[in-house]
């Protein structure tokens, strides 16, 4: 007797997206408002029934992406549904999709392809954040804002959430310790004006006040991520001037690469004391996240 084919392995993404979205093909129908839609099968929904996801972790839309995808569904349609929940009085609720609504919207379409799922309220929040970070357009404190919600709505681990997700356990860390830089200096990551580098290099400075006078500084001289890394470790390890009560101490060279490479690599002030080949490595961390990040890059799960 001939064997079935063996299904090409999902990844953990994947499974957790379609055990949420299981894909059942079905003809399309026109939903209106006072109709009963089959679940699992793509309806044409009106867009002006549609209210948008209260749980989107996304804030920016690129405006020009968004005219591009409206050409083309204009052209071509949505190829993609979207997926909904029903709401109060023949109303619907977005869960995945908001760009391809938006771009609808855009587009000129009064309907648009959608499946509609029964979910509770924490199921959809979670297929909206799992969907969101699939994306490789998420600015990185939308991304750690995402992973925030994950621990603390749904009470994952890191490493649970990297198993939902596809992503490495060290990117969630060292995403969740963003959200330890000030207000104003995550506006200026939001914005685009400080990359997911320069804000790792500037998380070795301890106070919130450094660190906003380290962003000023390296936003005035638009410094690439490298010169930040420079400039933070100027900050951390000034030079010593000579002096008859404390004589200058030159520091091995190679000793001062590796303190380097530490701080790029956990993103905290790291020093090296040592004496001929013996001595000590400090690490200072100012928070759980801290902590965590440590761990991961030795190797360990974090508590």
């Amino acid at each position: 007797m001939p064997t079935s084919p063996v299904p090409a392995k999902r990844n953990a993404l994947g499974r957790g997206l379609e055990s949420l979205l299981p894909a059942r093909p079905g003809t399309i129908a026109t939903v209106a408002a006072t109709a009963e839609p089959s679940s699992g099968k793509p309806l044409e929904i009106a867009l002006d029934l549609i209210d948008r996801n209260p749980y989107q972790t996304r804030t920016n839309f690129d405006d020009a992406k968004l005219a591009e995808l409206a050409i083309s569904i204009a052209a071509s349609g949505v190829v993609q549904p979207i997926v909904v929940r029903k709401g109060d009085g023949g109303r619907f609720t977005l869960i995945t999709g908001e760009r391809r609504l938006l771009a609808s919207k855009k587009a000129g379409k009064a309907t648009i392809p959608s499946i509609v799922r029964e979910v509770s309220n924490v199921q959809a929040m979670e297929m909206t954040i799992v969907e969101n970070l699939q994306r490789a357009d998420l600015n990185p404190m939308e991304q750690a804002h995402a992973f925030q919600r994950l621990s603390r709505d749904f009470h994952m681990t890191q490493e649970q959430m990297a198993e939902r997700t596809g992503k490495d356990r060290a990117s969630i860390a060292n995403f969740l310790r963003l959200l330890r830089l000030p207000e104003a200096v995550q506006k200026h990551v939001e914005a685009g004006e400080l990359t997911f580098g320069h804000a790792r290099a500037l998380l070795a400075l301890e106070s919130p006040e450094a660190i906003l006078a380290a962003t000023q500084k390296v936003l005035a001289l638009n410094l690439s991520v490298r010169g930040t890394e420079n400039y933070i470790q100027g900050l951390l390890s000034p030079e010593n001037k000579p002096s008859s009560k404390k004589p200058h101490i030159a520091v091995d060279p190679n000793v001062r690469e590796a303190e380097d490479l530490l701080r790029r690599t956990l993103g905290l002030k790291v020093s090296i004391e040592d004496k001929k080949g013996k001595g000590r490595v400090i690490i200072e961390y100012s928070g759980v996240e801290d902590f965590d990040a440590i761990l991961t890059a030795l190797g360990q799960q974090p508590a």
